[in-house]
């Protein structure tokens, strides 16, 4: 079996390949380099001259050659990489007419506990975002902001003091719609410096959070492990991570509880499986990133099917069906394993004409100061 195509389709906002062999079996992947779409898919362009014509069962060695064949390494590179990965995985599981995971090592479990994404731009709305959750079957919460998700062209101006008291009066109200039946996972988007992050999660430790993600900026292991080191709530990071030597440094020095590689930016199910292994020998659980589309959830539900240390899977409930043929079954908050051959999902034939390419605008947040805010 050789590889004689690979082709790329940038439906909405996302970035989808579908790698063709000779004896007809079909490979899907996605790069999760979501804000650089047009980049990944430039190197995805670039790795075909040397995809088409070999055994697309050589993932391994397929993987090392594009990772170490010019020494460099980013996001833009790790998308393309991982989408490629993904689609090899899917076409083994096809051949050998099992799911991937199995090749993978086996399932350990046959369904996948989600949590769900919660937006509003008001206290209001993400509190009715979690109420519906919970009604809708969901037993965890998440995406879920101590701040709001307002627009990036918005200023933004609070004093210390009234960002700290707000966001943990929100928490309370979050707390108190779903009451001890779910869990709540924070997601900060670095928003803050590490004392303020401190300071905030000491507050935030009564409404016992499942995890606090991203309190800082992700750059520095040293200050994400003093906060790690002063608070009472897990650490949740790694989304912007794309190996596993940065998220050994972080394990190293405990500022991590809960790892979230994107399986889409971090080198496809392959380097997630390692991932996911180094975080077991620090008895360190596993809550894959997925704020992508439903190529991402079929990777993410075949990785949390076959690993020990899986915890839970971020779930952006998007209008799959609208990209892929059948998507992942849910049912009550989670996403039941597949058992089909492959990672369990196919484009639709018609993806491009349902949903052309919208190129993402580059925005981000500003103090009142003029001066740059993450988001």
């Amino acid at each position: 079996m050789k590889i004689i195509d690979v082709r790329t389709f940038m439906p909405k906002q996302y970035l989808f390949i579908q790698i063709y062999t000779d004896n007809g079996i079909v490979g899907v992947g996605e790069s999760g380099t979501w804000g650089y779409l047009e980049s990944s898919e430039a190197v995805i362009q670039r790795f075909k001259h040397y995809l088409i014509g070999q055994d697309p069962l050589r993932i391994e060695h397929h993987w090392q050659y594009l990772y170490r064949s010019h020494h460099f390494r980013g996001s833009a590179i790790m998308g393309a990489l991982a989408a490629v990965d993904i689609a090899l995985w899917d076409i083994a599981g096809k051949y050998f007419n099992v799911p991937s995971y199995v090749l993978l090592g086996g399932k350990c479990r046959d369904k996948v506990r989600t949590y769900f994404h919660i937006r509003g731009d008001s206290t209001e709305k993400l509190v009715e975002g979690c109420i519906r959750a919970k009604e809708d079957g969901f037993t965890a919460v998440g995406h879920l902001t101590p701040f709001l998700d307002d627009s990036r062209e918005e200023i933004y101006r609070e004093t210390y003091t009234q960002r700290l008291t707000r966001a943990i009066e929100r928490v309370r109200r979050y707390r108190e719609a779903v009451g001890n039946d779910v869990d709540i996972c924070l997601e900060l988007h670095r928003r803050m410096e590490p004392a303020e992050a401190i300071a905030l999660g000491q507050e935030l430790a009564q409404f016992h959070p499942y995890f606090y993600e991203d309190p800082i900026r992700a750059e520095n292991p040293d200050s994400m492990a003093w906060v790690a080191e002063h608070i009472n709530i897990p650490i949740a990071t790694g989304e912007r991570l794309f190996n596993i030597q940065e998220f050994s440094v972080l394990l190293r020095r405990n500022a991590v509880h809960y790892v979230r590689p994107c399986i889409c930016a971090a080198g496809g199910l392959s380097h997630a499986k390692k991932i996911a292994a180094l975080a077991e020998a620090f008895n360190v659980q596993v809550v894959p990133h997925n704020p992508l589309g439903p190529v991402s959830t079929a990777a993410c539900v075949q990785l949390a099917a076959c690993i020990p240390n899986f915890a839970v899977q971020e779930y952006a409930h998007v209008e799959d069906d609208e990209f892929v043929k059948k998507p992942i079954e849910l049912k009550d908050g989670y996403l039941i394993v597949p058992d089909v051959p492959g990672i369990g999902v196919e484009l639709r034939e018609d993806v491009m004409e349902r949903h052309p390419y919208q190129m993402r605008k580059l925005v981000t947040k500003l103090d009142y100061d003029g001066s740059v805010l993450d988001r």
